[in-house]
């Protein structure tokens, strides 16, 4: 047995399951999960309709590159989102969702051969616990940045030591981050990429949130970034997306990457033993929903609707403020509500009111002393307004009636 998978954590869903046995939520409420980040919006009826009428795609076994014609539906969105021009037979490539591409591009490009002085991974704290458990697996050790409240959670990445820097081999950023919805300003991926450049990490910016924001300037991508910055070849840099947000097919399983044609050509070689190609069903289906932003527009305000009647109602008895993007709000526990105990608050909420939140800390790592996403919850606005409205209602009564009044 692999040695090395006795040092994954679990998972937090499973955490939250463990949290919550013996716990009966109360009958009086029907149940409303705010816990898993899964879009609950209904999938667009062309690309339903798109995957059934190319079920021909079943028959034969596709190529792990895809076909001219999806690479080009990734480039062409690339152009419309950030008026970027890449190579579609070298730049591009399908993937089974962000997540399975997160998790084998560490096995692609981490070397773990000298294990006296195993490499770093840097990551966000809190963070996907994917970052995590791919570092572990390819041999490496994860070092965690943690986020600053007083930047809207973004990351600090001032904090990491140069030392760990010297020894770090990838890099993954999250912006939008989840679970804090902060967007990285382009002074920070400059930092980045001049780090990058002195100690040749390679960079992972997952952007599976980049359509959900609620503001009139869209986030900045990675690449788009390293463009306006005169790093046209993208050296050293992959970006990662999926359609399950952006479109609402998380069964789908359905991205791509794009970036540094060298990394692309080896993380290709990867995938074909790997065996991770995709379905011409799906190719066919995604296509499809790359080249349509109206349903992306339509999906973005359906989340600024339930943002704009959500945040205020918590906002008045909870630190939290509405996020740069993303479809969470990282939200503080009160002090006097279970001494500020997320897990303590996030099991009581669901006996008394029926309500899932996930406590922070399960997102997060103690580093120095300190676990970032202690005394915070995550709260996924996934379900339709009027549910997330009944949940933050819930919510406030559940604070007021738990307040320690001493």
């Amino acid at each position: 047995m692999n040695p090395l998978l006795k040092r994954l954590q679990p998972y937090p869903f499973e955490r939250l399951r463990q949290l919550f046995e013996g716990v009966t939520p109360n009958a009086s409420y029907s149940p409303v999960s705010l816990g898993i980040g899964e879009p609950k919006h209904p999938t667009p009826q062309f690309i339903k309709d798109a995957l059934c009428n190319n079920l021909g795609g079943l028959a034969g076994y596709p190529a792990t590159a895809g076909d001219l014609a999806l690479r080009k539906s990734f480039t062409q969105c690339l152009k419309t989102r950030y008026n970027l021009a890449l190579d579609p037979a070298t730049q591009v490539l399908p993937v089974n969702g962000s997540r399975e591409a997160l998790f084998s591009l560490a096995q692609t490009v981490i070397d773990a051969t000298n294990t006296e002085a195993p490499p770093h991974v840097v990551c966000p704290n809190p963070f996907y616990q994917i970052y995590e458990g791919s570092a572990l697996l390819a041999g490496a050790l994860p070092w965690f940045a943690p986020s600053d409240p007083a930047r809207n959670f973004a990351v600090d990445w001032s904090s990491v030591p140069e030392e760990v820097w010297a020894r770090c081999q990838l890099l993954y950023v999250c912006s939008p981050g989840n679970p804090t919805g902060a967007v990285m300003p382009l002074d920070e991926w400059e930092k980045l990429f001049a780090l990058s450049e002195k100690h040749g990490f390679v960079i992972a910016s997952d952007e599976c949130y980049s359509e959900i924001y609620f503001r009139d300037e869209p986030p900045l991508g990675g690449l788009e970034a390293a463009a306006k910055l005169g790093r046209g070849d993208f050296k050293n840099l992959i970006a990662l997306t999926s359609l399950s947000k952006r479109s609402n097919v998380p069964g789908m399983r359905s991205g791509f990457v794009a970036g540094d044609a060298e990394i692309i050509k080896a993380f290709l070689l990867y995938r074909t033993y790997h065996g991770s190609a995709m379905s011409g069903t799906v190719a066919a289906a995604s296509i499809a929903a790359w080249g349509d932003e109206a349903h992306v527009a339509d999906n973005r305000a359906q989340y600024r609707e339930k943002f704009a009647a959500v945040t205020p109602l918590l906002a008045q008895h909870m630190d939290v403020r509405l996020p740069d993007a993303a479809f969470y709000l990282w939200a503080g526990v009160p002090e006097n509500v279970y001494g500020g105990d997320d897990c303590a608050f996030a099991k009581a909420l669901l006996a008394q009111y029926n309500v899932t939140v996930l406590p922070g800390s399960y997102l997060a790592r103690e580093s120095n002393g300190f676990n970032p996403g202690k005394g915070r919850v995550r709260m996924a606005l996934v379900a339709e307004t009027a549910e997330c409205v009944e949940a933050a209602t819930r919510i406030v009564q559940f604070i007021l009636k738990n307040t320690d009044p001493s």
